[in-house]
């Protein structure tokens, strides 16, 4: 074989080796960058991304990666800063509407004792019924300000479920009444105890129980079985398996059933999640069955 053949396969192969090592390399620094790019997106670090490779053009890139995620930072500390302003501000604003719509509806309740005549007690429903309405809008408004911090400290206990949810209908007896509403009341002789945050389980039945009495249709039925399943059902005539789908969305609404879906619903479904339940819905023979399973 000529000598100047031998020399240049040689030269080529010499070339592959330094190649395939400088490709391994690179590899190597690239899945070293996106495992670090990952973690740091990920997590709440400060950390950037480094690389052992010596390749200029790998060192650009990380530089440039970490500028970027410098920005990205900086953006992400503006936003929270800026979305929990905006959540006192919205609390203050809510706390604010309550005070005089409290004392507003203090005097709704004394002038309907005296004697009106039928044009002056027209007038007064209607300012009554808006002043539910402004009221219903406040509980969302307060309802939006705090939301669900899905990173939120659970203060799990072990609790009695039989003793919170008689407990909360007890403490809805006058509402009861006032509407007319008989409810069927079924709960377990059997003490059902679970470890849950309570203040977060009485929320949620304190919503539900309060939509059953603004807008059910008629009676309702609250039980809790030996299994530990609850359940709240009301007739809704005006809902449809459709709607009932996407109660839980957090903005679905349409005019004729929006108060039963919106904000409130969406957050009672996501404090049954963070104490690692369910809560479903369904609707049967006009029926809006809503069951809660804790476990």
């Amino acid at each position: 074989m000529d000598i100047t053949l031998l020399i240049i396969l040689i030269i080529l192969f010499c070339i592959c080796i330094v190649s395939i090592i400088k490709i391994y390399f690179l590899k190597k620094s690239i899945k070293e960058i996106e495992s670090k790019y990952t973690y740091i997106l990920n997590s709440d670090t400060n950390n950037i991304i480094t690389v052992t490779s010596a390749d200029k053009d790998i060192k650009k890139l990380t530089n440039s990666l970490n500028k970027e995620l410098k920005k990205l930072r900086n953006q992400k500390l503006k936003y929270e800063n800026g979305n929990q302003e905006l959540k006192r501000l919205i609390t203050d604003i809510s706390h604010d509407l309550r005070t005089p719509l409290t004392a507003i509806s203090c005097y709704i309740e004394i002038f309907e004792e005296e004697k009106l005549n039928e044009k002056q007690r027209e007038s007064l429903k209607t300012i009554k019924d808006k002043t539910k309405e402004l009221t219903s809008l406040t509980e969302q408004l307060r309802d939006l300000s705090t939301g669900i911090d899905k990173e939120r400290k659970l203060h799990k206990e072990k609790c009695c479920i039989n003793n919170i949810l008689e407990e909360t209908i007890a403490s809805y007896y006058k509402s009861f009444k006032i509407k007319n509403i008989i409810p069927d009341i079924n709960i377990c002789e059997k003490k059902i105890y679970r470890n849950i945050d309570k203040d977060m389980i009485i929320r949620v039945f304190e919503n539900l129980i309060s939509n059953i009495i603004k807008y059910s249709d008629s009676n309702c039925n609250i039980k809790l079985n030996e299994d530990g399943k609850i359940s709240f059902s009301n007739k809704a005539s005006k809902l449809d398996v459709i709607t009932v789908k996407r109660i839980f969305d957090r903005y679905y609404t349409i005019d004729n059933i929006k108060k039963y879906s919106g904000l409130g619903l969406s957050i009672a479904k996501q404090l049954i999640e963070l104490n690692g339940g369910t809560i479903t819905a369904k609707y049967l023979k006009n029926e809006l069955y809503i069951e809660i399973i804790l476990i």
